[in-house]
């Protein structure tokens, strides 16, 4: 789909050296085109992103599951798209890059003010604060600004200048792609040195039908899944990969000629292939796992052949700007998904769910887990109480007690766990967007938390390891999943009241009680040790 752009009116100065126009990126029109990038990436998707999950949820051959994932999703963005509430709870660390012709110069610290406009908008707009900054080697603090924000500044290239879209090409333009990259895409990339053994169809197909299953279900489909092999060294690789996810290769030229990268079309229809037979889905089942995917060739050194895959996912939002003499231009995304095409049928099937089981909290962990007990996973469940949200921060310090002797806080055991680290609370809101984060990174702590009572019912999202399924046989614990990346939708229709219970310092990952009214979810694994994905 070929991109569109907003213009506004917002032009650079301008000043006459010699035969040479030189145009001024100055500090208002740098700041301004940064805070409305972040501000429109984090509640609005661009029209595209939209269609992939129209596709699923009107796909009468794809599953249930996999059609009420997409029509939540849907119905999130059009909750996110009114302004108050993100998309997704990550609203992820800011990424910035910027490709500059050289009739542009600037009359300020260009990454200075892009940072400093970054985290105005995080904090004006209720976005999560997600950094962590190091006091020492291990020990680290939250600075409540989630800075700072990668920023990479780059000079016109012939490639870069070929990547822009096509009615910016032949005329100076600075180029910007603003990227807020969630942490659950983030953790998908995978990094393998290779060699030129790896170059033949049999040896590459077996790499990937290894990799892209083991991508799991913890990022937030569908995705866009990035495959680059070369490079002439691995940073060049992992940069290629990073931008590749971003979209800013979807131009590249799919034909292998002189000193550059190209795009291989027939690997990338086996990554959908691969994608699809794993049978991971949307979330909950099916075949919604793959909507893109990008195969990169790069030149190498001869002795080692990189090969990185990487994911974009609903929780990495990213949006091209220009520049030019003209004024900005920032690309359309959509301010009302409820006037696409097939919107209103789409979200009507959550009007039409299949009977949930409900469970109240306030019954009680044991009168939960007997209710839990003979369901099949894949099971829909409504949720209704108050839960326990604690997630990778609040872990540890609940094995540093463990360690030291001492025993967990009463709460771990009384209320099922869910994981998460919610947005900043807007004004007169119970609490900002709130959605699950990835379920397996809290595996290490099976043992020592269901030996002690704790944690029996935790709600997250994604697979888990055997770790936590042998444990929730031997304990009888269960776990459930909820849908990732409808953060905003979450918050708005789900969400009661919040408190924090416990450890405020550690920002969006304190622990918190909140009250949730029918918060639908699925039993992925039971205390009989079957797990959904498996």
């Amino acid at each position: 789909m070929k991109k569109e752009f907003i213009f506004v009116p917002h032009k650079p100065d301008v000043f006459q050296t010699g035969n040479r126009q030189v145009f001024v990126l100055t500090e208002q029109i740098l700041e301004s085109l940064t805070k409305q990038a972040f501000s429109k990436l984090s509640f609005t998707f661009p029209q595209e992103h939209l269609e992939n999950l129209l596709k699923i949820a009107n796909d009468k051959t794809a599953s249930a599951n996999d059609r009420y994932t997409a029509a939540f999703l849907l119905k999130n963005a059009q909750t996110a798209s009114e302004g108050t509430y993100p998309l997704c709870q990550d609203t992820g660390i800011a990424n910035v890059f910027s490709w500059r012709a050289n009739s542009f110069i600037a009359d300020c610290n260009e990454e200075a003010v892009i940072s400093g406009a970054v985290e105005n908008t995080y904090k004006e707009r209720y976005l999560r604060f997600s950094t962590f900054c190091s006091k020492s080697f291990f020990d680290e603090y939250n600075p409540h600004n989630n800075m700072p924000a990668q920023i990479m500044l780059f000079t016109h290239s012939a490639e870069s200048l070929s990547l822009s879209d096509e009615q910016f090409r032949n005329e100076p333009h600075c180029r910007f792609l603003f990227c807020a990259k969630g942490g659950g895409s983030s953790n998908k990339t995978t990094f393998l040195q290779k060699t030129k053994a790896c170059l033949n169809e049999t040896a590459f197909e077996k790499i990937l039908a290894e990799q892209i299953p083991a991508l799991g279900t913890s990022a937030c489909p569908p995705y866009k899944i990035c495959v680059v092999a070369g490079g002439l060294s691995p940073e060049h690789n992992l940069l290629t990969l990073k931008l590749a996810t971003c979209g800013y290769y979807d131009g590249l030229s799919d034909k292998a000629e002189g000193y550059g990268a190209y795009r291989d079309k027939n690997w990338e229809n086996k990554v959908r292939e691969i994608a699809e037979q794993t049978g991971l889905g949307a979330q909950f089942g099916g075949k919604a796992l793959c909507c893109d995917s990008k195969v990169i060739r790069l030149p190498r050194h001869g002795a080692s052949c990189p090969v990185s895959i990487g994911v974009s996912c609903s929780a990495h939002r990213n949006l091209d700007a220009y520049i030019t003499k003209d004024g900005i231009y920032i690309e359309k995304t959509v301010t009302n998904p409820a006037d696409l095409p097939g919107f209103e049928a789409a979200v009507g099937l959550l009007n039409s769910e299949e009977k949930a089981v409900t469970l109240n909290t306030a019954d009680g962990i044991s009168a939960n887990c007997k209710k839990l007990h003979g369901l099949k996973p894949g099971t829909r469940v409504s949720v209704s109480g108050s839960i326990l949200v604690a997630r990778d921060a609040a872990h540890a310090r609940w094995h540093e007690l463990i360690q030291q002797g001492k025993t967990l806080p009463e709460y771990t055991k009384q209320y099922p766990i869910c994981y998460a680290g919610p947005a900043e609370t807007p004004p007169g809101k119970p609490l900002g967007s709130f959605g699950p984060t990835t379920a397996g990174r809290m595996d290490t702590y099976a043992e020592e938390l269901h030996s002690r009572g704790a944690a029996l019912v935790t709600i997250a999202k994604g697979n888990r390891s055997r770790q936590w399924k042998d444990s929730c046989q031997k304990y009888g614990g269960f776990y459930l999943a909820t849908i990732g990346g409808a953060a905003a939708l979450i918050s708005s229709e789900y969400i009661v009241n919040s408190k924090i219970v416990d450890y405020s310092e550690l920002g969006m990952e304190a622990v918190r009680l909140v009250e949730v009214k029918k918060l639908p979810a699925f039993v992925i694994i039971n205390d009989e040790g079957e797990d959904f994905y498996e």
